[in-house]
């Protein structure tokens, strides 16, 4: 019997995550993708918005492995579907950020490498690495909890849920 490697499995679980988040947002004009409908800020647009600004940030830190900070990666804007958005170019944007994650990912030849993290406001005085696998592992986590923030959204929006679109 043969299993697939881990790299594989870690971005077929990755893709997974991102199907499952598509199907929050799926049927939504922009003004719906763009309403609150709970007392939280998040939208489903500021979601995919979101996730879709985290792939880049973190593919860029990747490829890059220069330590630097991203522009953008700090930026709260990243969070609210701006007035000229639209719905169907964040999506777009998401789509995209998931190929150059899925070909970054692939193109390394061990997810052991280790990446120097950008300095941010809260990191430690001395500079920190992370895996490629705990990069991925934390693009996966980040993804499936924001699902679930969408699904949310969504279920107060017009009652539709993930589960039952599937």
């Amino acid at each position: 019997m043969t299993f697939s490697s881990e790299k594989t499995d870690l971005l077929a679980s990755f893709a997974e995550q991102r199907a499952l988040l598509l199907i929050t947002v799926r049927g939504l004009t922009d003004a719906q993708a763009a309403r609150r409908t709970t007392v939280s800020e998040l939208t489903l647009g500021g979601i995919v918005k979101h996730l879709a600004q985290g792939e880049e940030v973190w593919t860029q830190i990747i490829t890059e492995g220069d330590g630097e900070l991203p522009d953008g990666m700090l930026d709260s804007g990243q969070y609210r579907m701006a007035g000229g958005d639209t719905l169907p170019a964040l999506l777009e944007r998401y789509a995209r950020a998931a190929r150059a994650t899925e070909e970054a990912v692939a193109a390394l030849p061990d997810l052991g490498l280790g990446v120097p993290l950008p300095r941010t406001p809260w990191s430690p005085p001395e500079p920190e690495y992370w895996s490629v696998r705990r990069i991925l592992l934390h693009l996966i986590r980040e993804t499936a909890q924001h699902a679930g923030h969408a699904d949310i959204v969504r279920e107060a929006l017009d009652g539709a849920s993930t589960t039952a679109q599937r």
